[in-house]
């Protein structure tokens, strides 16, 4: 009977080898299975684009795309979305996305739960494309797409007030601007407003990984309370981060209070400390986040100017604003299941 080699006894090239097999698979996979959904969302949307010029050319109404529903089921019984319901979100698709190139735009390259949330809960073509760019970029399942949705992602992205423009070269500085938000929105801590520092900063390390949604990709928990000796005297820095995209340490403090000139000097102090015990020579300089209750804009943007170090300063907030024109529109769970999930809802 013939030994059985084994992976160990094959040695380090062989292992080396099967782990780039493996990886080069994996890559095969993922190309599939994006391919495969490309191609049903392009379908999804011709079909929606004949309907609706079919609709126009003919006068048809409404009750076509129940027929329709009820031929195409019988045409395909092993197929699944062709109910009325999702027909209409076809329909939808090729009105929000008229152009040909729809086949180039990231939305056509989203699941098509993904696609449903852009069309129930916007109304606007710029905002619908920025959220799927950002859902591409950053891997959003349909949840955490909806909740960047809701607390409105697309207008607090960007939004802190920085002096990264006259502290970091082009293009570090755009893209340390797009890295942070004003406000942040911490909810589900299920603090009240009158919460503590301590409580605050304690709450976000237990909800890290809820934290680390909210302030957003290429963030990495390094520590809380870090520990900072400098000539013979401590100093804890709140939450020290490493962003992955910048190449850079990011220091956040919480204040409770509204923010004041002086805690732009302490952050300035505690930049300067980690760039010269911590940061290595590859990394890019640091950068800190002031968060405080709440802020005067034109106050942050005068006390920016006079620090040497590059930071930023925004609001937080322990409880959502929804804003207005989403209150209406937040569905039951139901109907959420239903709006969401259509093709795999039964097409009877």
């Amino acid at each position: 009977m013939t030994d059985q080699l084994t992976t160990d006894a094959l040695g380090d090239d062989y292992r080396n080898w099967l782990a780039e097999l493996k990886q080069r698979v994996e890559q095969a996979r993922q190309r599939a299975a994006m391919s495969v959904n490309r191609e049903l969302v392009t379908l999804y949307w011709q079909i929606g684009r004949d309907i609706l010029e079919r609709q126009q050319r003919q006068g048809w109404g409404a009750r076509v795309v129940d027929q329709l529903a009820r031929d195409l089921k019988a045409a395909f019984p092993d197929m699944r979305g062709f109910s009325p319901r999702n027909l209409k979100y076809m329909r939808a698709l090729a009105q929000a996305w008229p152009e040909p190139e729809f086949v180039q735009q990231p939305v056509a390259q989203l699941p098509w739960s993904h696609v449903v949330t852009l069309l129930d809960k916007l109304d606007d073509r710029d905002q619908r494309h920025w959220y799927a760019h950002k859902s591409l970029e950053h891997g959003w399942s349909r949840s955490v797409l909806s909740m960047q949705i809701e607390t409105g992602a697309h207008i607090r992205t960007g939004n802190a007030v920085t002096n990264f423009e006259e502290r970091l070269p082009p293009p570090q500085s755009d893209l340390a601007r797009e890295a942070l938000k004003d406000p942040y929105i911490f909810d589900f801590l299920n603090l009240t407003e009158n919460a503590q520092e301590r409580d605050i900063e304690q709450a976000l390390t237990q909800h890290i990984t809820r934290f680390l949604l909210e302030l957003g990709a290429g963030f990495a928990f390094v520590g809380r309370q870090y520990r900072l000796d400098v000539g013979g005297d401590e100093f804890f820095i709140d939450l020290l981060f490493y962003h992955l995209k910048l190449r850079c340490y990011v220091v956040v403090e919480l204040k409770t209070t509204p923010f004041r000139p002086e805690y732009a000097g302490q952050l300035n102090f505690y930049l300067s400390a980690i760039d010269a015990q911590v940061k290595a020579p590859e990394d890019q300089p640091t950068i800190g986040l002031l968060l405080c209750k709440e802020k005067n804009r034109l106050v942050a943007e005068y006390a920016l100017r006079g620090v040497a170090k590059p930071m930023g300063v925004a609001e937080y907030q322990l409880l959502r604003e929804v804003p207005p024109s989403l209150e209406t529109k937040l569905p039951s769970i139901r109907e959420i299941e239903a709006e969401l999930r259509p093709d795999l809802q039964d097409d009877s």
